[in-house]
């Protein structure tokens, strides 16, 4: 099966989502069986409706524009909430928010997960408010970085 490059496929729906104000996180193609699915977001979160615009928005539109050149499945979702933080963008949005991280190795005292507040960001390493005082991690300790889920 011949597709396209996801770059490709997102800078195609780029607009789509733009006249919507959606935000497209993450475009994964999938050749068995063959399946678009994007994810998309909001500054506010996303609704089933507000996907179900943007499906239908992007449809024929990406059926003219052969992502596959064959037939194929499109699938809209939400990242969910526990997605991992992927782009520069995912940190940006979660400044001085409750995040969770997971790492490869334990910290002291045998620690692999902690929650605390991301505070800073530079594309290498994070600070993060955590225990009461700022502490600094590499992202290449890190496994997985996503918002802290809570229960009340």
């Amino acid at each position: 099966m011949n597709f396209k490059p996801i770059e490709e496929i997102t800078e195609f729906l780029k607009p789509f989502a733009d006249s919507l104000s959606i935000e497209i996180v993450e475009v994964e193609t999938k050749i068995k069986p063959p399946s678009l699915t994007v994810y998309a977001e909001t500054e506010q979160g996303i609704d089933l409706n507000t996907l179900e615009k943007f499906h239908n928005l992007i449809n024929l539109p990406l059926d003219e524009f052969e992502p596959f050149g064959d037939k194929y499945t499109l699938n809209v979702s939400s990242p969910g909430l526990d997605r991992a933080f992927k782009t520069d963008r995912d940190f940006e949005r979660n400044l001085n928010k409750e995040i969770e991280i997971k790492f490869y190795a334990p910290l002291k005292k045998g620690i692999k997960v902690i929650e605390g507040t991301l505070l800073k960001y530079n594309g290498t390493e994070i600070t993060v408010l955590y225990n009461g005082k700022e502490e600094v991690f590499p992202l290449s300790k890190i496994a997985k970085i996503n918002k802290a889920i809570k229960f009340d």
